[in-house]
């Protein structure tokens, strides 16, 4: 089954769900690049120049000892939005950013899932629902 691309139906339609698990972006360095990592079962990699990003509860973090600046919860939308939709983001981003909310967005192949400072997502699960309407 193809994603949503309408961005209409995808602001009409989203669910916005918010899980109140504590999670963190970690960097690790090259050296670390172990099979801890795997065995962390973060939720998100990303590879930079710098190391990876790894995003893992913070429970986890503090388990394997890694630093972190900030704790945030997730917000998933739930409705199947395509990888090529051109604008869930932006409307998300320009929404939340109007309250001084940061978004981190991450893009599954079925949903999108937005990292928010904890103290905020409340506030940002309010600022989506209204967005629906």
């Amino acid at each position: 089954m193809a994603g949503i691309e309408d961005i209409q139906i995808l602001l009409r339609d989203m669910e916005p769900v918010l899980d109140r698990i504590d999670y963190v972006f970690c960097s690790t360095g090259y050296s670390k690049l172990t099979a801890a990592i795997v065995d962390m079962s973060p939720i998100a990699t990303i590879l930079e120049d710098e190391g990876m990003t790894v995003v893992l509860s913070k429970k986890q973090a503090d388990e394997y000892k890694l630093a972190f600046s900030t704790i945030f919860h997730r917000i998933s939308l739930n409705i199947h939005s395509s990888l090529e939709a051109t604008g869930l983001t932006a409307a998300i981003s320009t929404a939340l950013a109007s309250h001084h909310i940061s978004a981190n967005v991450i893009a599954g192949y079925y949903h999108d899932h937005i990292y928010i400072p904890k103290d905020s997502a409340d506030l940002a699960l309010e600022i989506l629902e209204r967005l629906r309407h």
